[in-house]
């Protein structure tokens, strides 16, 4: 199976999805009017900009920022991830990811460890402290998204989430298809490893 997290480097355009098999899905194309794509956009900006707020009080009072909490979630959910790995995933440089991993390992939230094979891997694990941050950040967004799920109800959470997949491109969907497919409770059982052509970080 290709590594997810090595093609999100490649940035592709994110690939249609198949047809929907259902009567009638995309037999009303309205919302595809120019306006209603402008309303769609605006909606995203605004939401992202809800969910994230709802953590930043706690991050705040630690000086930490929405980055830092970017990088707890996803060693969070990927115990032992390499640092080239989580750049994949980030989409970020190696500067801009040290700039976020310093005051992590220093305030004692993520601990590293050299790779078993290459010891100049660098793998990444939330300390017990960190798992207890990240939990509190995933408790206060929980509570947003757990009532507008309840409120749009389970056939709209779903069509929410096809959308959200058609957004992202293949590396993503991949990405969290892997994670739906070994692990249903909460942690993923392992994240996928950097390809052996690839410069170990």
């Amino acid at each position: 199976m290709p590594d997810p997290l090595n093609a999100a480097a490649e940035a592709k355009p994110a690939d249609p999805l198949p047809p929907d098999p259902r009567p009638g899905a995309g037999a009303n194309l309205l919302f595809l009017r120019e306006e209603q794509i402008r309303v769609t956009q605006e909606m995203l900006f605004f939401a992202y900009r809800d969910i994230t707020a709802a953590a930043d009080a706690i991050l705040a009072d630690l000086n930490l920022g929405r980055a830092h909490h970017r990088a707890l979630l996803f060693i969070g959910r990927n115990p032992g991830i390499s640092v080239g790995d989580l750049l994949a995933i980030l989409q970020i440089t190696k500067q801009s990811l040290a700039r976020v991993l310093t005051p992590l390992i220093a305030a004692g939230y993520v601990r590293q460890e050299s790779g078993l094979s290459d010891r100049r891997q660098r793998l990444l694990f939330l300390t017990d402290q960190g798992n207890a941050l990240e939990r509190g950040l995933f408790e206060r967004q929980r509570e947003r998204l757990v009532a507008a799920y309840r409120e749009a109800g389970g056939q709209a959470v779903e069509g929410f989430r096809r959308v959200l997949r058609g957004i992202m491109n293949e590396a993503a969907r991949n990405y969290i298809a892997h994670g739906e497919a070994t692990s249903g409770r909460g942690q993923r059982a392992g994240a996928p490893r950097d390809d052996p052509g690839r410069g170990k970080t």
